[in-house]
């Protein structure tokens, strides 16, 4: 211990005891026994502990919001339609939780509007047969999830193309993101492709889907949901896969149109108004309570 030092402890010796008195929580006459050098040795130790303690604690990062946690508070749905269907039976306002689903035609969307106007969830066209891509993908990914809206992808089927490709493109064009929606595989007929005009066998489509189906849950550890539309539902026995599945029923209730099918999410417009995106945009709709879907999401979310 160097003069200062020791200057300094011998015009403030009874401060310094007192002070490893009370930071140490022994008695006094505990640290008087230590005497004035002892006491300082204890004192200069404790500063460097509680000084390393406070440099080595980890620091709480600040809420993201867009984790699954932030993801999973609804809000009801502030929506309009463009041409509004008359429904009978359970109408879409009796679900609690919906969605859009959009592609490059939807333009530019104000994301944190839509979410605030009721958007949960969003899903965005990705990819097409082995060679195409939605040039909106990434920013409208990337502008759901910051404005904690829950995106995810599909993949629009082509039926002149190899499953294993379009899996592939699929998988080399989308992220596996945490937080993000499990893939959607399309499954319905073009009828304005120019280059596909194939229809194959129920037995080939649901042959090709399962390929299609079991490469990318692989890849992204979560089971694709298949959307699809009445006609390809019925002509291709679409339920014999026993996926989760995403029905479009713009006319009646799932219920009615699809007699005994299970669904995860109804498409019932696709001339839906939404405050924050220009024009019409497909609307959803998820089958469960609020609750469930919080659930649904911790259980269906990709890693």
């Amino acid at each position: 211990m160097g003069r200062a030092s020791a200057l300094l402890i011998a015009e403030h010796g009874d401060r310094v005891l007192r002070a490893v008195h009370r930071a140490t929580q022994t008695s006094f006459a505990q640290t008087a026994r230590w005497g004035i050098h002892d006491a300082m040795r204890h004192l200069i130790l404790l500063i460097l502990v509680l000084a390393l303690t406070a440099c080595g604690a980890p620091r709480r990062a600040p809420p993201d919001p867009t984790t699954p946690a932030a993801f999973s508070v609804s809000r009801p749905p502030n929506f309009s339609d463009a041409d509004p269907h008359p429904w009978d039976g359970r109408a879409p306002d009796r679900h609690s939780v919906h969605g859009i689903d959009a592609s490059r035609w939807q333009g530019r969307i104000d994301w944190a509007t839509a979410r605030a106007n009721g958007v949960n969830f969003a899903y965005l066209k990705a990819t097409e047969g082995g060679d195409l891509i939605d040039p909106m993908f990434r920013f409208y990914h990337d502008g759901a999830r910051a404005a904690g809206v829950v995106p995810g992808a599909y993949h629009f089927y082509y039926f002149c193309t190899p499953a294993t490709v379009q899996a592939q493109w699929f998988i080399a064009n989308v992220p596996r993101r945490a937080g993000d929606l499990p893939p959607v595989l399309d499954l319905e007929w073009n009828h304005r492709s120019p280059t596909c005009t194939t229809r194959p066998p129920p037995e080939q489509v649901r042959a090709d889907a399962r390929v299609f189906l079991d490469i990318v849950a692989r890849h992204y550890g979560q089971r694709p949901v298949i959307y699809t539309t009445p006609d390809f539902w019925v002509r291709n026995d679409i339920a014999q896969l026993g996926e989760e599945t995403w029905l479009r029923s713009v006319a009646g209730h799932p219920s009615q149109v699809y007699p005994g099918a299970r669904w995860t999410f109804w498409q019932y417009s696709g001339t839906g108004l939404v405050p924050g995106i220009d024009g019409k945009v497909d609307l959803n709709a998820f089958a469960g309570s609020p609750a469930q879907w919080q659930a649904w999401l911790a259980a269906r979310t990709l890693r």
